[in-house]
C-alpha cells in the first residue's frame, strides 16, 4: 500500500505537470486534527481547473493515479437518471485502487471554487499556482459538533420514537420482516441516535462530533451504555428482535431523562409507560388474535 507521502507526492505531482490544473485543496478527515488516523482514510481532493470538458472527454489521465479496483462517477450516474448536472462547473471521480488507497477527486472551475471554497471548514490548500485560493482560517470540525436541541426538537424526537415503535410491533405481529426492520432501523434508530448525540454533546459541552452515522459513539459512551447500544442490533429472529427493541427502549429512556434533566425539559413519561406496556402486550399477542386489546 502506498504511503501517505507517496500519495500526496503523486496527487501534487500530477497537478504540477498539468497546466490545466491551477490549484489543489483538500477536505475531509485528513484535514481534521480530531479525526482518528487509519489506513482507510480517503484523500478528498479538489483540482481547480481551467475547464472540465477535456478531462471528462479523455479520462486516460486518471490512470496516472494507479491501478483501479473500481471507479464511480456520481455526477454521470445522477445525470443518467435525470438529475440536472452542470459538468462545465465540476465533476467527480471516486477511485479505489488495487493497493487499498482511495481518492475522492473533484475537478472544478475557478468560478465554482470561488462559490464553494471554505464553506466546509475542514479545508486546507495544497497547491496554488496563481494565488487564486482565498485565505481561510485553519481547519476545524466545529460545523460537525453536536448542536444543543431546543425543547421542541427534544419533544419531537421522543414523540416520534415512542409513536413509531407501535409500527415496528405491528410489522412483527404480521410477520412483515422487511417493514418491521426498516421501520426500526430507518425511524427508531434515527431517533435513538439523535438522543445519543445530544447526551454525548451535553457531557462534552457540545464541543465534539459524534461522526458520520454515529461512528464515534463507542468513543464517547460509557461502557454500560455502549454495551446496551450494541444489543439494539438483532438478527431475523423475532425473539431476538423483541429483546433488541426493549433494550432500545431502556437505553433511550435513560439517555432522554439525562438530557431532559440537564436542559430542564419535560420527558414524556406517560408515552414511555403506555407504549412500553403496549409493546409487551403485542409481543405476547397470538398470531390469530381477533382483537388487539
Amino acid at each position: 500500500m502506498r504511503s501517505e507521502k507517496e500519495m500526496f507526492d503523486l496527487i501534487l505531482g500530477i497537478a504540477q505537470k498539468d497546466e490545466r490544473i491551477r490549484a489543489v485543496y483538500m477536505n475531509g478527515s485528513r484535514t481534521n486534527p480530531n479525526a482518528p488516523k487509519d489506513i482507510f482514510q480517503d484523500y478528498d481532493i479538489v483540482y481547480v481547473v481551467t475547464e472540465t470538458a477535456s478531462f471528462i472527454k479523455d479520462e486516460k489521465w486518471i490512470k496516472s493515479f494507479g491501478d483501479l479496483l473500481m471507479i464511480q462517477e456520481p455526477d454521470k450516474n445522477d445525470k443518467s437518471v435525470g438529475e440536472d448536472m452542470d459538468f462545465d462547473r465540476s465533476y467527480g471521480y471516486l477511485m479505489l485502487f488495487t493497493d487499498g488507497n482511495r481518492i475522492d477527486l473533484h475537478i472544478e472551475t475557478k468560478d465554482a471554487m470561488i462559490a464553494e471554497y471554505g464553506n466546509d471548514k475542514l479545508t486546507v490548500y495544497l497547491l496554488d499556482k496563481d494565488n487564486i485560493l482565498p485565505h481561510i482560517p485553519a481547519p476545524t470540525d466545529i460545523d460537525y459538533h453536536v448542536n444543543k436541541p431546543t425543547e421542541a426538537m427534544f419533544f419531537s424526537c421522543c414523540n416520534d420514537f415512542w409513536w413509531c415503535l407501535q409500527n415496528v410491533a405491528k410489522g412483527i405481529w404480521r410477520d412483515e420482516l422487511p417493514y418491521a426492520k426498516q421501520m426500526f432501523e430507518n425511524v427508531i434508530r434515527t431517533r435513538l441516535d439523535e438522543m445519543v448525540s445530544w447526551w454525548i454533546g451535553i457531557n462534552h459541552d457540545f464541543q465534539v462530533s459524534t461522526g458520520k452515522m454515529g461512528k464515534y459513539f463507542k468513543k464517547y459512551l460509557p461502557e454500560p451504555y455502549w454495551e446496551m447500544y450494541e444489543k439494539t442490533y438483532s438478527d431475523n429472529d423475532y425473539d431476538n428482535f423483541w429483546d433488541a427493541i426493549f433494550t432500545t427502549c431502556e437505553l433511550f429512556r435513560s439517555l432522554a431523562k439525562g438530557v431532559a434533566d440537564n436542559l430542564l425539559f419535560a420527558y414524556p413519561m406517560d408515552d414511555d409507560k403506555n407504549i412500553t406496556e403496549y409493546l409487551k402486550h403485542i409481543r405476547n399477542l397470538p398470531s390469530d388474535a381477533k382483537e388487539i386489546l
